[in-house]
């Protein structure tokens, strides 16, 4: 069984978020955060962390 990734992201976030209930703007710097850092000077050296 294939899942898109955003799919399998989309249902743990919303688990997630129902399950731990953190607060949203917690929730919002994390997304912001990633966002930024993903288009980066940083980027270089995180993407091999990740793979």
């Amino acid at each position: 069984m294939d899942v898109p990734l955003w799919l399998a992201l989309v249902v743990v976030g919303v688990l997630g978020v129902k399950l731990i209930r953190p607060p949203w703007w917690l929730i919002a710097v994390l997304l912001l955060g990633g966002y930024l850092l993903a288009d980066s000077l940083l980027t270089p050296v995180i993407d091999p962390v990740l793979k």
